[in-house]
């Protein structure tokens, strides 16, 4: 049998921080009206869309996606692979839209990247649906599901981050990279600068040429890694203001002497 059919909408175009237009929810609402009876979730990556753009778009618009699902009965699932435990400022960030989802994705930060680790987070009401029948519990994990040097990993990361002056450090990083990376903004290459806590972009009007630019960083003593028309970074949160400056230097310097356009 065929898997069910994917519905995909365009990307909200409403910037974070501001009210979400009516034109980015009549997509949105439109398939659910059409397709609802086949769809059974919405999926989200909140408030910034990562590999679709690196774009950060309005909490509004994930309050309307809330208030849709309940409407027609489906599910809200939001993938904070990214986003969570604190890297947009909040510790998760679907709380700057003040709400939870019905499925909850978690990874990387999860471990700070020691050891391979996700988490699947869901309300009663959905787990006790997947529990139901003998045993009685979720029995549709892999062989290393929940394995326990994984788990510790995860606890001791979870503490790290929950003992420290995460906030602090984010709204430190996020002043930084606004300051650093603001001249970029005056390059005829660049599209569009943005920061939202401790995530910088620099979109350019051209893709940048991976085989060359790579080592340009390199030189300058960092390791950046564009995608396509972005040259983005999401620093370690104990990174210094010192390391933090050398790191938006070398990208305005690298992009303003070695970033060409495509003829």
């Amino acid at each position: 049998q065929a898997l069910m059919k994917q519905h995909f909408v365009p990307a909200p175009v409403s910037p974070f921080g501001q009210p979400c237009t009516e034109g980015d929810l009549h997509a949105l609402k439109t398939a659910l009206e059409a397709h609802h009876q086949t769809v059974a979730a919405i999926i989200l990556e909140p408030i910034v869309q990562g590999a679709g753009g690196m774009r950060f778009y309005a909490a509004d618009y994930l309050r309307k996606a809330r208030a849709l699902a309940d409407e027609y009965n489906v599910l809200l699932i939001f993938d904070e692979i990214a986003t969570g435990f604190g890297r947009t400022g909040k510790l998760f960030a679907c709380e700057h839209a003040d709400l939870s989802p019905d499925i909850l994705c978690l990874g990387k930060a999860l471990t700070g990247g020691y050891m391979t680790m996700a988490a699947t987070l869901t309300t009663r009401k959905v787990s006790e649906v997947i529990s139901q029948g003998n045993p009685g519990v979720f029995m549709h994990g892999p062989t290393f599901m929940a394995n326990p040097l994984a788990c510790a990993v995860a606890n001791a990361s979870i503490e790290v981050l929950t003992n420290s002056p995460w906030q602090l450090q984010i709204n430190q990083i996020e002043a930084g990279l606004s300051k650093h990376l603001a001249p970029c903004a005056s390059l005829s290459t660049v599209k569009d600068v943005r920061v939202l806590g401790a995530i910088g972009v620099v979109e350019l009007h051209e893709a940048v040429d991976m085989a060359s630019i790579q080592g340009r960083f390199v030189e300058q003593g960092v390791w950046v890694r564009p995608f396509g028309k972005l040259v983005y970074v999401m620093p370690p949160y104990i990174i210094s203001e010192d390391e933090l400056e050398t790191l938006c230097k070398a990208i305005y310097f690298v992009i303003k002497h070695y970033h060409q356009p495509m003829v």
